[in-house]
């Protein structure tokens, strides 16, 4: 499959050091499988820290990267546990890393979702509110490489 990182750098070689922290998934490379999205991406980190968007292409296989040693952990919607998980990532007073996967693969908490998750750790809504208010959130997606192994997985096209 086909992965995009839209960023304003061009990409010369992934250092996890220069990854911030916080992130949904934690520290690490992002990508995403959706074009547009990684083209939005580009544009708003030019708008931001100036520089010209770039699209950086990255093939990667899923099957051959279950089949390696790597931990995976794969979303497939934005429910309670992605909920948690999230939170708990972006926490700033939670130690990080808080899991030990290689690479996590699951829906974007984009603004409106992490105004959800804000409501609901502030106790403005409660769990079955903040579940049911998912539901209804256009949920786009994000692969998270996390480790130098995971790293290895990716070819740069």
């Amino acid at each position: 499959m086909i992965l995009y990182h839209g960023s304003n750098t061009v990409i010369d070689g992934i250092d996890l050091g220069k990854c911030r922290p916080y992130k949904d998934f934690g520290k690490g490379f992002y990508l995403t499988d959706i074009e547009e999205q990684a083209r939005r991406m580009a544009e708003r980190t030019a708008r931001m820290f100036k520089g010209e968007p770039v699209l950086t292409k990255f093939e990667f296989n899923l099957k051959e990267a279950q089949a390696s040693e790597l931990k995976i952990k794969i979303f497939d919607a934005p429910d309670r546990e992605w909920a948690r998980f999230v939170m708990d990532n972006r926490d700033m007073n939670t130690v990080q890393p808080c899991h030990d996967y290689d690479i996590v693969i699951g829906p974007v908490a984009d603004d409106t979702i992490a105004r959800l998750l804000r409501l609901y750790t502030e106790n403005f809504i409660d769990e079955e509110q903040l579940l049911r208010e998912l539901t209804f959130s256009k949920v786009t997606s994000q692969y998270c490489f996390l480790s130098e192994a995971a790293i290895k997985m990716l070819k740069q096209l």
